[in-house]
C-alpha cells in the first residue's frame, strides 16, 4: 500500500507541476497525449529521447505534462500493455502458423509474431492517447475552476450585471411589441 500510495502522489505532484507553468489546458492536455502515444509504443528507451527533442523543437510542449506519462504507462504496466497489444494483434491478424499462445517462438515466426505486436500496440496507443487526451484536459479545466473560484464569481456577477439594466430589468433588445 505504501507503494501505491508513493507512486500517486508522484503522479499528483507531477500534475500540479505542470499546472503551474504557462500552458494552456489544451497544451497541457496535447503534451500529456503526444507523451502517452510515444510511452505506449515499444520505443525500447528511445522515448526519453523523443521527449527532449520534442521539448527543444516546440515551445507550447508542456514538459512535466509529457514527462508524465511515463509514470502512468511505466515498465511494470507494459508488460500488460504488450501482452493486450499481442492478443489483440493475434484477433485482428489471424494466428501465426504453426505458434499458439504459449509457445516459445521461432526465428521464423518472428516477423509474423512483431506484426502482431505492432498492429495491436498502435491501436491502443491511439486509444490511450484520445483517452489521456481527454481526461487530462478534463482534469487541467477543473484544476483551474476550482483554483480560480472567486475569479468565476466575479466573472459571473459582471456578466448579470450587463444583463440587466439599472432597474434590474433584462435590457430591450428591440424586438419586443
Amino acid at each position: 500500500m505504501g507503494r501505491f500510495r508513493a507512486y500517486t502522489d508522484r503522479v499528483r505532484t507531477a500534475l500540479y507541476e505542470s499546472l503551474t507553468q504557462e500552458s494552456t489546458p489544451r497544451e497541457i492536455a496535447l503534451s500529456f497525449a503526444v507523451g502517452t502515444f510515444i510511452t505506449m509504443l515499444p520505443t525500447f528507451g528511445f522515448g526519453l529521447i523523443i521527449f527532449v527533442v520534442l521539448v527543444r523543437l516546440f515551445g507550447w510542449v508542456n514538459n512535466v505534462a509529457l514527462f508524465a506519462s511515463v509514470l502512468v504507462f511505466n515498465p511494470v504496466v507494459k508488460w500488460g500493455v504488450y501482452a493486450a497489444s499481442f492478443a489483440l494483434g493475434f484477433v485482428l491478424l489471424g494466428p501465426v502458423a504453426g505458434f499458439a499462445i504459449g509457445d516459445t517462438p521461432s526465428f521464423g515466426d518472428g516477423s509474423e509474431i512483431v506484426l502482431r505486436l505492432l498492429v495491436g500496440n498502435t491501436i491502443l496507443a491511439v486509444v490511450a492517447t484520445v483517452l489521456g487526451y481527454v481526461v487530462a484536459y478534463r482534469l487541467v479545466v477543473a484544476y483551474e475552476r476550482r483554483s480560480h473560484p472567486i475569479l468565476d464569481t466575479a466573472v459571473e456577477e459582471v456578466i448579470e450585471e450587463l444583463e440587466t439594466t439599472p432597474d434590474g430589468q433584462p435590457p430591450d433588445d428591440g424586438d419586443s411589441e
